[in-house]
């Protein structure tokens, strides 16, 4: 290995640790800007309103076992008076997949389980319940009285229906005084996560302001932690949003954020690590506010966000407003094929939600990887073996890379006499023309010094197609290999009483020790390869290269364990195939190849490249220097 191949190692760390940053959430706080919409203006005043008549209005107390009344009076609701008593009921919608609970007050989904997936604890994965979250529309009259759905009793039409297909149906009815209603119809298909919810009105004109054409919806949501490890998880989780006719773009991870946005937006997802729920307006939002806050480490819940949402709306009920619902997994398969299914062409970008990496690494994975790991997936159920058969066919078809690699270095290893001889007959004062000589004998033998760096280059977009994959993968969760436990999680064999501090952790990772070690033997034995002197800084880029294993140690503690298995495994390959390499290279017989093409190369006429043209000017230059000085 010459000093270009440990500059591209040394190239390859910096841009990990580079890669790393980049992926933690951006500080950068954006600009809030103003919504410009008169009529959410009549809201905001109708609110205030609201709140006026509250306060003139005699608080009901009576609340029994079985009746829920509401805090005001029945003038206060004017025209939905008739829904502002009821008694909450639960209803549910469920298939193989997930289970939707539902409840009449507010006609809103009031839980949602994953019925195949548990928490990392084995309870249910639910991912809210109850209060953690609401969806709700804010209905102004004519009368200038403002009332969220979610303080009103829906009326259950019939039982579920369910079709031949297996779709079940359910239709709860907002009513009023009068003959208007507003109808609230979910429908959720068999083997599927995705279900639609439709809001269909009838003759809600009579009791709405003349010209009311959208609804003002809220969403807000407390994302549970599901995962073992709370810092990862909450690296991964954050609010996405698609614009109808832009990509998908997000809020920070890492802090409270918030953000108007002014354009129409087709989608907002309240993600996690590994599972998100989506809203996808079947036409857009036209009016979007998003805010994300953190939440304390002790109170089990990694985020909170929240969604103002207006949407268009058919107060005649021509029309419905549409939406579709997801709640499941960050799967790439599933979701791509929802983006198919619902705009074609991949148009949806609901699989954006799986971080995958940017530009060639994200390419990388979704044709390469990903193929690779489904087509194994199909034969093999255990991940390990599957991790296995992935890294020995990655590390076959890198093969050539890796031999170009070696023979480049052992050229450089056969040379090392003659670059010594250089080295001692030119004063070390003199780099320029030591690095001259050195250059016009590579040229004389036929060796370039990139040879051996341009492959491990090559392969740079394989390693961060990987350590993007490993994490985002949600086939790896909680499948166990050997003494890891979830291959999508750290795999701690030993609980420290204390935190090591530079992303270490309070936990000892074995795959990651594992990593470390072969790691620091793979560059020993590379280093045995590496022509070094003082003039190249050899002795600090040896202790550099030895270095490097131990951050990686620091880095890669508190990551996916698939991920520090994969590198371990990739790096043992690589070790064997470098003493299967050396076993059939002869030094003796390269060197005189090198000399009998320096023979060759001296009867033709010399070129010169244009390095050493840039080198002969640059030492011309510090010699008319020297000169000068005197």
């Amino acid at each position: 290995m010459d000093k270009n191949t440990i500059y591209g190692f040394v190239l390859i760390a910096l841009i990990l640790v580079g890669f790393s940053v980049l992926n933690k959430p951006n500080e950068a706080e954006l600009a809030q800007q103003k919504r410009q919409n008169d009529s959410i203006a009549i809201v905001e005043q109708a609110k205030l309103d609201k709140a006026a008549l509250i306060e003139k209005t005699a608080i009901v107390a009576k609340i029994d076992s079985t009746i829920v009344t509401d805090s005001v009076n029945n003038d206060a609701f004017g025209d939905f008076s008739a829904s502002n008593k009821g008694e909450e009921k639960f209803i549910t919608l469920e298939n193989e997949l997930v289970k939707l609970t539902l409840s009449n007050k507010g006609g809103r989904i009031y839980a949602a389980q994953l019925k195949n997936y548990q928490t990392h604890d084995s309870l249910p994965l639910i991912l809210f319940d109850g209060k953690e979250s609401n969806m709700s529309f804010t209905l102004v009259t004519n009368t200038n009285r403002v009332i969220n759905t979610s303080d009103l009793y829906f009326d259950q039409l019939s039982d579920i229906t369910t079709d031949k297909a297996g779709n079940q149906s359910l239709t709860l009815r907002l009513k009023t005084v009068g003959e208007a209603y507003l109808d609230f119809i979910y429908t959720l298909p068999k083997n599927n996560y995705m279900l639609s919810f439709d809001v269909k009105a009838n003759a809600m004109n009579t009791v709405m302001p003349a010209g009311t054409n959208f609804l003002e919806m809220q969403w807000t949501t407390k994302i549970r932690q599901q995962e073992l490890g709370r810092v990862f998880e909450d690296r991964y989780s954050n609010i996405h949003y698609k614009f109808v006719a832009n990509d998908v773009e997000t809020l920070s991870e890492s802090k409270d954020d918030e953000k108007d946005v002014p354009n129409k937006v087709k989608w907002i997802a309240f993600k996690d690590q590994f599972f998100s729920s989506i809203i996808i307006a079947k036409e857009s939002f036209t009016s979007t506010k998003l805010k994300s806050k953190m939440e304390d480490e002790q109170s089990g819940y990694l985020k909170t966000y929240n969604a103002d949402l207006a949407v268009e709306f058919d107060p005649t009920g021509k029309i419905p407003t549409g939406f579709n619902l997801f709640f499941g997994p960050n799967q790439y398969k599933i979701l791509s094929a929802y983006d198919k299914e619902l705009e074609g062409d991949n148009k949806l970008q609901l699989r954006s939600l799986v971080p995958l990496g940017w530009g060639i690494f994200g390419w990388v994975n979704r044709f390469m990887i990903i193929p690779m790991f489904n087509f194994f997936s199909n034969f093999i159920s255990n991940f390990g073996i599957i991790i296995l058969l992935m890294t020995l066919a990655i590390k076959l078809l890198l093969f050539p890379l890796t031999y170009k690699s070696y023979i480049s270095s052992a050229k450089m290893k056969v040379l090392k006499p003659e670059i010594d001889e250089i080295n001692a007959r030119i004063p070390a004062d003199k780099p320029a023309e030591r690095q001259k000589a050195t250059m016009e004998l590579y040229g004389k033998v036929g060796v370039s010094p990139m040879s051996g760096c341009l492959p491990t280059l090559l392969q740079m977009p394989i390693l961060f197609a990987m350590f993007s994959f490993f994490p985002a993968a949600i086939e790896l969760r909680q499948e166990s290999f050997l003494w890891a436990t979830d291959l999508s999680a750290y795999d701690s064999i030993m609980q420290l009483p204390f935190v090591i501090p530079f992303g270490f952790g309070s936990h000892i990772s074995l795959f990651t020790l594992l990593m470390t070690v072969t790691s620091i033997v793979y560059t020993k034995l590379n280093m045995a390869n590496t022509p070094t002197n003082d003039q190249m800084g050899g002795a600090m880029m040896k202790w550099m290269m030895y270095l490097m294993p131990v951050m990686f140690m620091f880095m890669f503690n508190s990551y996916a364990s698939g991920l520090s298995y994969y590198y371990f495994l990739s790096t043992l390959i690589s070790i064997v195939q470098t003493y299967a390499i050396r076993a059939t290279v002869d030094e003796k017989k390269l060197l005189a190849q090198l000399h009998a093409k320096r023979s060759v190369n001296a009867k033709k006429p010399a070129k010169k490249s244009g390095f050493m043209e840039r080198l002969e000017k640059m030492q011309r230059e510090q010699q008319k220097a020297i000169k000068n000085k005197k």
